[in-house]
C-alpha cells in the first residue's frame, strides 16, 4: 500500500509519536526530523502539550468499529485544523496543508498528523492503521503491507506469539 507524501508523513508520524516514549525536546526533534517537519524546535512546555495530544490518537489505531474510527479521526480534525488548502511548496507536487496562519509547532504537527490519518482512513481504510496483536505490546503501526493483513508491529513480536502458540500444542498434546 502506498500512502501520498503528505497524507502517508501524517499517518506515519502518528504511529512514531505513539510509539514514542521519550517526550524530551532532543527525543522529538530527532522523531520530527525523521518525518520530515519543518516545525521541530519545542520548548519542554510544548512538547508536554504535544504529549498529551498524543494520548487522543491512539484510540484510533487498531479501532475495530468504523464509525467510531472516522468519529475520533473527524474530533482530532476539529481540533487541529484551522483551514485545509493545497499548496505547490519546495519542488512537491501539489498536496493539502491542514493548517495556515500559526508558528505554533504543536498546532503545525497536530494538524498534520490529523490530517495524515484522515487520509490514511479515506484512501485505504481504517484497518491499515493498526495497533499489535500481541498481548502486551503497545506498539501501533500504519500497515504498508499488499493484502493489509499485518497483526503485528514486528517480526520479533509475531515470532513470539507463534512460538507461545507452539509450545501450547505441544505441552497440550
Amino acid at each position: 500500500m502506498q500512502f501520498n507524501h503528505y497524507g502517508g508523513t501524517g499517518a506515519f508520524l502518528a504511529a512514531a509519536l505513539l510509539n514514542t516514549v521519550d517526550f524530551t525536546p532532543p527525543e522529538l526533534e530527532r522523531v520530527l526530523t525523521e518525518h520530515e517537519m519543518t516545525s521541530r524546535k519545542l520548548t519542554g512546555a510544548q512538547a508536554r502539550a504535544l504529549a498529551a495530544w498524543v494520548d487522543g490518537v491512539r484510540p484510533v489505531f487498531g479501532e475495530t468499529d468504523t464509525r467510531r474510527q472516522i468519529r475520533l479521526v473527524n474530533e482530532l480534525l476539529a481540533g487541529a485544523t484551522t483551514s485545509v488548502r493545497v499548496s505547490t511548496h519546495d519542488g512537491y507536487d501539489p498536496h493539502l496543508h491542514y493548517i495556515t496562519g500559526t508558528d505554533d509547532p504543536v498546532a503545525r504537527i497536530s494538524a498534520t498528523v490529523a490530517g495524515g490519518l484522515a487520509v490514511a482512513l479515506c484512501g485505504a481504510g481504517g484497518s491499515r492503521l493498526g495497533r499489535c496483536g500481541r498481548d502486551g505490546c503497545a506498539t501501533v503501526y500504519v500497515d504498508t503491507s499488499r493484502n493489509g493483513r499485518r497483526r503485528f508491529c514486528s517480526l520479533a513480536c509475531a515470532n513470539r506469539v507463534n512460538v507461545a502458540a507452539h509450545r501450547a500444542r505441544t505441552h497440550a498434546g
